[in-house]
């Protein structure tokens, strides 16, 4: 399983002090589907075919963990599977009513 540490959500937007809570919960739930996206990837490569990888080895490993991080900050941000945007739409509701009509960025 990937290890989810600051340095995987190193790539998704920081969030200032003075942003509103609807801004928070946006950058939030983008960071929720990148880690369920770098969750079901991680799963995805533990599946053994059989094969031995000529050019296998902890550097491949590492390698295609830093690119399956990558590919799940992308994805997130650009609402690819839109996980994001659902999560966004559940939680809004109990957000205060001033802050709900406010688009986030």
């Amino acid at each position: 399983m990937t290890s989810v540490s600051a340095t995987n959500l190193a790539s998704t937007k920081l969030i200032g002090a003075n942003a509103t809570d609807r801004e928070k919960l946006s950058a939030a739930a983008k960071q929720f589907e990148a880690v369920f996206v770098r969750q079901m990837l991680s799963a995805a490569r533990k599946a053994d075919f059989g094969g031995d990888d000529l050019f296998g080895g902890q550097a491949l490993d590492t390698f295609r963990e830093m690119q399956d991080n990558n590919f799940a900050d992308i994805t997130a941000q650009t609402g690819a599977l839109g996980f994001a945007a659902k999560i966004e739409a559940q939680v809004a509701r109990f957000l205060p009513s001033s802050q709900t009509s406010q688009k986030a960025k």
